[in-house]
C-alpha cells in the first residue's frame, strides 16, 4: 500500500520558510554531499505529488512554465484559479484531504504519495492519521520565525525514529514513523 510521506526541509528551529516565503536560507545549501542522491532515492519510491497553493504559486513564480514533476500525477489544493505548465499532470482539487485519498493512491499505482508542503497541508494529513512518515533534514541555520514544520491541531503521539544520518554541511536527516511501524492506520 501507498504510504504517504512528508520530505522536507527545515530550520534548526522548526521552520520550512521565512514569513515572506523566502528560502534563500535553505537554497545556499544546493548541492550538499549526500542531498541529491537523498532526493534521488526518496523520488524512485513516490508516484503521486500532493501540494499545498502557496507550494505551488512560489514553484510557479520561481520555474514559471517549468514543472519539476512531469509524468507524475499531481495534486494541488487550493481556493484560487491557477493554470498548469503545458505537460504537467495536476489536478486543482478543494476540501478536506481524506476526500481525495482513493484518488491519490489510485494515481500513485502502488507507489508512496509525498505531501510536498506546505506544513498547513501536512498538518492537515497529521491530523486526519494519514501521515505515515516524515522525512525531515535538518538545516543547521536558525530563523527565528516564519512558516511551521507541522502547526498540528495538538501533541501528537511519540513518534518513532526509524533513521537518521548526517548529510553534508552539517544536515541531519531524520526519518520518523507516525502511528508505529506500520504507520498510520490509512
Amino acid at each position: 500500500m501507498s504510504r504517504i510521506q512528508y520530505f522536507v526541509a527545515a530550520s534548526l528551529d522548526g521552520f520550512i520558510a521565512t514569513s515572506t516565503d523566502d528560502l534563500g536560507w535553505l537554497l545556499q545549501f544546493d548541492g550538499f554531499e549526500g542531498g541529491k542522491e537523498s532526493y534521488e532515492s526518496f523520488m524512485a519510491g513516490v508516484g503521486c505529488i500532493v501540494m499545498g497553493g502557496e507550494t505551488y504559486a512560489w514553484l510557479m513564480e520561481h520555474e514559471p512554465d517549468k514543472w519539476a514533476y512531469a509524468g507524475m500525477p499531481s495534486y494541488v489544493f487550493t481556493r484560487h484559479e491557477y493554470t498548469a505548465p503545458a505537460g504537467a499532470d495536476i489536478t486543482f482539487v478543494r476540501g478536506d484531504v481524506a476526500e481525495f485519498i482513493g484518488d491519490f493512491r489510485q494515481g500513485a499505482g502502488g507507489k508512496n504519495i509525498w505531501v510536498v508542503g506546505g506544513g498547513n497541508l501536512a498538518a492537515q494529513f497529521a491530523d486526519a492519521g494519514l501521515l505515515d512518515e516524515i522525512i525531515l533534514s535538518v538545516i543547521p541555520v536558525v530563523l527565528g520565525d516564519g512558516k511551521r514544520l507541522l502547526p498540528v491541531a495538538g501533541p501528537t503521539p511519540p513518534l518513532e525514529l526509524a533513521a537518521s544520518r548526517a548529510l553534508g554541511r552539517g544536515i541531519v536527516e531524520l526519518r520518523y514513523l507516525l502511528n508505529g511501524p506500520g504507520g498510520s492506520a490509512s
